[in-house]
């Protein structure tokens, strides 16, 4: 026994040695690689053990590359995710956990406005998975699983991020035609209209660095099912287009819609919605389209999205002889954007710019601010937004970034003037800064929502073992509402600290 112990741990000590040693060659060629889009299958020259014999399991792995493992004869699976500690300090009081609510900032009115919470948080965590295979040497498929633990069951809806329990992240399944340029995707991922740091590839968005899960007004950004087809047009050039899951960000209370419109329904539970929020009526998809181009100097972008809204106005007058028929009510909303990312000193300092401007673009800002109101007579009106970022990350040593964003979301009046509408001068803002003042002495609608934060990560440790990282980050985000009666216009402020350490053991 003690000789087959010994035998075992020769060939585990032995196994690692190779591994190690193939994590070297590969990579040597993985830049290489990655420039032709075309991955190479043969993995690195296959090393062979003292006797002259490399296991088969062994061989499989090594052909995956480092990081990633065998399953079977040809698929490779790559682990990832981390472990998060997260602390969150804010004033006000939100009652959130580590995503802050950043179009609902509570005004002075509120007893929440002048309390301040403090909260530990695990639910960030994250698992993810991809596996690859490669159906001949041109043909990639892989499938893609990401989760973490932000999902309730009373929170869970279909608005910018999916919040179902276990809430995905992204679940996604993708097909690459590496020799015409052509990428399919179909599941939940990152939409399309998100910035992406190199061509139009998933799992190479643009995210703010940021510890705060609702990261930066203006940034523009949903995870919703999709499916998205991409070209390679040429050289340094990609076109993109979309259809992704609608969903509309209605305006809080005080807006309501009169009796006979129905704009939206309560999930139904027998039909695997949640029955505690609400679904909007979208009778199309939302429609985007992207094209990305790197002549040599950094990424850039130009965007569009076309987007469909749907209400319904009730039959009335059912027992007089002047019935008026129900009838359904479309309006269509766009938005037209564009980014920049390029570094102003080449593996110091990067910068990153992008805007969206257009009607009925709420739901792709981090604000959430509202897609649509009514007019007058109960047909949609689009809200007029735009939406803009700025962004700068400074490489300061390997494993140390610091960053730091500005973000600003602003909408305007729409719609009839009164609580059918959004931003109306007749709303009632006279009690907004009292405290325990009634809601229907504060009636405020948001008009802008800006943000400059700072940040930092840091490698505490990195090696054979995985890497442990910590960081911090401080926020300022102002909240302004349109004036009002008696040319009122309150707004109100929100400070946060966050703190988090994080294990990738991948």
């Amino acid at each position: 026994m003690d000789a087959m112990q010994r035998q075992i741990l020769a060939m585990q000590k032995e196994l690692q040695n190779l591994r190690r040693q193939s994590a070297e060659q590969k990579a040597q060629t993985q830049a290489i690689v990655q420039q032709a889009r075309v991955p190479q299958r043969s993995g690195p020259t296959p090393l062979i053990s003292k006797d002259g014999v490399l296991p088969a399991i062994v061989e499989a792995d090594l052909a995956c590359g480092s990081g990633s493992y065998a399953l079977g004869n040809r698929i490779c699976f790559t682990p990832g995710g981390f472990i998060e500690l997260a602390g969150i300090y804010r004033t006000p009081n939100e009652a959130a956990d580590v995503g802050s609510d950043f179009g609902g900032i509570p005004f002075r009115n509120s007893p929440l406005s002048r309390e301040s919470e403090f909260r530990f948080s695990a639910r960030q965590s994250r698992l993810s998975g991809l596996f690859t295979g490669m159906v001949d040497p041109t043909i990639k498929v892989s499938a893609y699983y990401e989760f973490d633990f932000l999902g309730a069951g009373v929170t869970s809806n279909s608005r910018e991020s999916n919040s179902y329990v276990p809430r995905i992240r992204q679940v996604f399944a993708s097909i690459d035609s590496l020799d015409n340029g052509w990428h399919f995707l179909a599941g939940q991922a990152w939409s399309l209209i998100t910035t992406n740091t190199a061509g139009i590839t998933p799992l190479k968005e643009q995210i703010p660095l940021t510890i705060d899960a609702q990261y930066v007004p203006g940034f523009n950004w949903s995870r919703n099912p999709q499916i998205r087809i991409v070209k390679d047009v040429a050289p340094g050039l990609w076109a993109g287009l979309s259809l992704e899951s609608p969903q509309s960000v209605l305006p809080p209370s005080p807006f309501a819609a009169p009796a006979n419109v129905n704009l939206n329904n309560i999930g139904d539970a027998a039909g695997l919605l949640n029955n505690s929020t609400t679904y909007s009526n979208n009778s199309a998809p939302d429609i985007i389209g992207k094209l990305a181009f790197e002549p040599g100097f950094g990424h850039y972008e130009l965007k569009g999205l076309v987007r469909f809204f749907d209400d319904r106005l009730i039959a009335t007058n059912l027992n007089a002889t002047t019935r008026l028929p129900g009838r359904t009510e479309t309006a269509m909303g766009y938005g037209i954007g564009g980014s920049a990312s390029f570094p102003v000193l080449p593996s110091l300092l990067d910068v990153q710019l992008s805007g969206l401007y257009g009607q009925g673009i709420g739901r792709y800002g981090s604000s959430q601010l509202p897609d649509f109101a009514l007019k007058a007579d109960g047909t949609i009106a689009t809200i007029p937004m735009f939406q803009l970022l700025a962004g700068v990350v400074g490489h300061v040593q390997p494993g140390t970034d610091v960053y730091a964003y500005a973000g600003w979301e602003h909408a305007q009046r729409t719609g009839a003037l009164s609580l059918v509408g959004y931003g109306s001068p007749t709303l009632v803002n006279s009690g907004c800064d009292i405290e325990g003042a009634s809601a229907s002495t504060c009636q405020a609608e948001s008009r802008n929502v800006w943000q400059v934060t700072a940040g930092f990560w840091h490698d505490l440790y990195k090696g054979s073992y995985g890497r442990v990282v910590a960081g911090a980050q401080g926020s300022y985000t102002t909240r302004e509402a349109f004036r009002g009666a008696a040319g009122l216009a309150p707004s109100t402020n929100m400070v946060v600290g966050l703190v988090s350490l994080r294990y990738y053991p991948f």
